[in-house]
């Protein structure tokens, strides 16, 4: 169990935050029932804001302070994710050719990300049906992709603005 620097509401469940310093490093999904902190230091409030921003408008452009700790193959995979557009989700085999490489290697990358929201790997889908999400093939982490997918489905293209 991680300690978290803050816990947010989010409209499907909270989330827990892990900053270094004044960068983002961790946000993990956890139950609706987890308590949500009530003080937040001046990094916490901005992440609620731009988490606000983002439940408003799935289409908004996160302006975050955050750093991913990865390997140098999962570093490669979360930068394509963040290329995805809200609203246009790809397969782990379309996005496993892009990179070169297979569609399990995408997976795991993809359930290693220790920033889901910001680095989008809700919008990896399988070649037939959801996929998984966070390591895991059913369950509480498929109820949060299929919302995120959901929330997003309708969100304007950058481009359109």
């Amino acid at each position: 169990m991680h300690t978290y620097d803050a816990i947010l509401p989010a409209p499907m469940c909270r989330l827990g935050a892990c900053f270094d310093g004044d960068a983002l490093t961790r946000l993990d999904f956890l139950s609706l029932d987890t308590a949500v902190s009530t003080l937040l230091d001046a990094r916490a409030e901005h992440l609620a804001r731009e988490l606000a921003a983002y439940w408003d408008d799935a289409a908004h452009a996160f302006d975050l302070h955050f750093e991913l700790s990865g390997t140098p193959f999962q570093q490669r995979v979360w930068r394509a994710l963040m290329a995805i557009p809200p609203g246009h989700p790809t397969t782990y085999g379309a996005l496993a050719k892009q990179l070169g490489t297979a569609a399990r290697a995408v997976g795991q990358a993809c359930g290693s990300n220790p920033l889901p929201i910001l680095v989008p790997c809700h919008r990896v889908v399988a070649a037939n049906g959801l996929g998984g999400f966070m390591h895991a093939a059913a369950g509480a982490p498929l109820d949060v992709k299929t919302w995120l997918l959901a929330h997003e489905q309708h969100a304007p293209d950058h481009d359109d603005r």
